[in-house]
């Protein structure tokens, strides 16, 4: 790396087939996200067993999720991703041999086994970047990866409805392994360079080398204890998926009821929110340069909130749907921000050898909260009401944001303790 970083991260040519990559991949994650459960309905017709297609890649995922951690520190991180790639497209393979319903047995196990497989490649693409750019250039790496995140999801979703509509579930498998080879080729191009990170030590090289898979997951949850700062940040990121979890839930119901709105109106105002999260990509990655993580974080997830909490309150004043279609296009931004500020924080914060755990815990810890909001908010608001539990979800993001900038004074550029 040279000493004066490029203007832009994309500018790096390893850290542009990371991205590029790493956004095509995203783009047969969404599409098969979606295909999967629209053709498990059309082949049954039944609710209840299109939604085991989620609890099946949720409950591998969590599993997997700690044992990915420590594959990544111990593995080769690009070639994680270039194999990685790979035997997801191959492992698509056994989805043309579904015909009837007795073969839904396949549909899940490959579901399954890709929710795994993106269990591993997302901490290793995460822990890859502070190899590739400048530690100034972390903040807007990060945002064009949230950019990259939320292209990935505009495109994706509907391409994955349209194919397995006009071309069955085998041509979602033609275009599904296309993406994963081409991210894999991408990928495979990159040079990374051979020094990365903070020097470690001959025993800490060994340890991420030879130990057991228990020694080094124990390992990784030490690497966070021992930073206040560190913990702060997963426990801030962990604290607003459950915010997040509720909010998928009861979104559905405050569409619906409080703004007499149908089906179409919820997936149009969920989805620009990723509009939202494109142009505060863009945005982000300008201030990154300007602004700490820190400032990210806190005043993001505080505008998150405070605009949520309007959202919620709002139809007492207006129901018109445009309104709230330009609003959720807005809470795009703040979210980028806040994604980005908690990404480039723990980036800075933990040390390379130990980074794969890391954000696997955080991974794993988000996707567990997330799920307990899920789990509790139908319960939550038939007891307390759907608007008081949306209220209560607002004010956990502003309080994240306030834990943020409270502890997360000291300026996490320092280097790793």
């Amino acid at each position: 790396m040279t000493a004066r970083a490029p203007a832009s991260p994309l500018r790096n040519r390893n850290f542009f087939r990371l991205w590029s990559g790493g956004l095509i991949n995203d783009l047969g994650d969404w599409t098969l996200l979606v295909a999967l459960p629209v053709y498990v309905f059309q082949l049954t017709g039944s609710a209840l067993i299109t939604s085991t297609v989620f609890v099946v890649e949720l409950i591998p995922g969590l599993i997997a999720g700690q044992f990915a951690g420590v594959l990544v520190d111990r593995w080769d991180r690009k070639r994680i991703l270039v194999i990685g790639g790979l035997v997801q497209a191959a492992c698509l393979l056994p989805l043309l041999l579904v015909t009837s319903t007795g073969g839904l047995w396949i549909v899940y196990i490959v579901a399954a086994v890709q929710a795994c497989l993106a269990r591993l490649c997302a901490p290793a693409k995460a822990a890859l970047v502070p190899s590739l750019v400048e530690r100034e250039q972390l903040a807007p790496a990060n945002s064009l990866s949230a950019v990259g995140d939320n292209l990935a999801r505009l495109v994706g979703s509907p391409l994955g409805g349209l194919a397995v509509q006009a071309f069955g579930l085998p041509g979602v498998v033609a275009i599904d392994a296309a993406t994963y080879l081409a991210s894999s080729a991408l990928i495979a191009g990159i040079r990374v360079p051979r020094v990365a990170g903070p020097a470690t030590s001959a025993a800490e090289s060994a340890l991420a080398t030879h130990e057991g898979f228990r020694a080094a997951w124990i390992d990784g949850i030490r690497t966070i204890r021992r930073d206040r700062r560190l913990t702060a940040v997963l426990g801030i990121a962990a604290l607003s998926q459950l915010s997040q979890g509720i909010f998928v839930v009861l979104f559905v119901v405050f569409v619906l009821e409080r703004l007499g709105g149908s089906g179409r109106d919820v997936g149009l105002i969920r989805g620009v929110q990723a509009i939202g999260g494109v142009a505060g990509g863009i945005l982000v990655g300008w201030l990154g340069r300007r602004v700490s993580p820190r400032t990210l974080i806190g005043w993001g997830f505080v505008l998150f909130g405070l605009l949520s909490l309007a959202t919620w309150n709002l139809p007492s004043v207006t129901t018109a749907i445009g309104f709230y279609v330009g609003l959720f296009v807005f809470v795009g931004i703040p979210g980028v921000a806040t994604s980005t500020g908690l990404m480039t924080t723990i980036q800075m914060l933990t040390p390379a050898t130990h980074l794969g755990r890391v954000f696997a815990t955080f991974e794993t810890g988000a996707a567990a909260l997330a799920a307990i909001g899920v789990l509790a908010a139908g319960a939550l608001a038939d007891t307390f009401g759907v608007v008081a539990i949306l209220d209560v979800q607002a004010l956990i993001y502003v309080l994240c944001g306030g834990v943020a900038l409270v502890v997360l004074r000291a300026d996490p550029r320092a280097a790793p303790a």
